[in-house]
């Protein structure tokens, strides 16, 4: 119940948090990232792999956090409110985004987001946070441990890539994520006959990805780095430059576009994938063929 009684105050908070958005200038270029935080200019902490015993999870960037130290390195004893804190200064969404995250996820594991701790494992509840047809990882069915990088995946996702941004480097765009979704969300539902994916976890599913898009700018570049190395890459910085961040209301623009470009009736026939990732225009070429 209190849960519920939270999501009207966050509402209002995050439309006038993007109506300020609107009418502020945004921060500059090289200054995102909060003066006096890890990662100001772009100088992250040293980037340390988890070693045996550390807790990680199926979220790259939180893994990415815990492997800079931005959370504890060995993702374990993490309080709601300093995962509030890290997601802020280190990706730039706004307060109310932080805020509501880390509180579904209290509720979620039956916690005190006041007072409570986790492990970045225990995010993994199936059909909680964690769900089918991701792009990084095999279903909990196949793999049970959802911090392994199922790296034929990612490869297939970045090769799916078919934009490129001002500067000429290649992004994603919405509509290969919306793309290289119907296809995952097509192949998990034939091979995993424990699969489910109801509403809620499509467009959190969506929700997901759509950090590429907006965060991450769809970069590929960057995103080799952080979805096969859950590194952070030297330099970088969240591409919201928002002064209040990136908000719900306008993260959700996002998510619902990918979510609504999804139709995985265009991969209908495609056989369960292999461990080999796809040629860089397999993904196009089946959607084009059954279209």
């Amino acid at each position: 119940m209190s849960q519920y009684l939270t999501l009207l105050p966050v509402a209002l908070w995050d439309i006038g948090l993007t109506l300020v958005n609107l009418i502020t200038p945004k921060r500059k270029v090289g200054k995102v990232t909060p003066a006096g935080h890890p990662g100001e200019g772009g100088k992250w902490p040293e980037f340390i792999a988890p070693k045996e015993g550390d807790s990680r999870g199926s979220c790259p960037a939180l893994n990415a956090m815990a492997n800079h130290g931005l959370l504890p390195r060995d993702g374990k004893n993490i309080s709601f409110k300093e995962l509030n804190h890290s997601i802020n200064t280190t990706f730039n969404f706004a307060p109310t985004f932080c805020f509501f995250v880390p509180n579904y996820a209290a509720n979620m594991l039956k916690k005190k987001y006041s007072s409570d701790t986790f492990d970045l494992a225990d995010l993994d509840l199936h059909n909680g946070i964690e769900h089918d047809a991701s792009l990084f990882r095999r279903d909990a069915h196949f793999e049970p441990n959802q911090s392994t990088i199922h790296v034929p995946f990612v490869k297939e996702l970045l090769e799916s890539a078919t934009g490129k941004d001002a500067d000429g480097n290649l992004v994603l765009t919405q509509a290969d994520l919306s793309l290289i979704s119907s296809k995952r969300r097509a192949e998990a539902r034939a091979e995993n006959p424990e699969f489910t994916l109801d509403k809620f976890h499509k467009t959190f599913g969506s929700a997901n990805s759509s950090t590429l898009l907006t965060i991450f700018g769809g970069r590929i570049k960057d995103l080799e780095t952080v979805l096969l190395e859950e590194r952070l890459p030297e330099g970088w910085e969240s591409r919201i430059r928002e002064s209040q961040g990136l908000t719900i209301i306008t993260f959700n623009k996002t998510v619902s576009k990918v979510e609504k470009g999804i139709d995985e009736s265009k991969f209908a026939a495609v056989v369960a994938p292999t461990e080999e990732p796809a040629s860089p225009s397999s993904v196009h070429k089946v959607a084009e063929e059954t279209s």
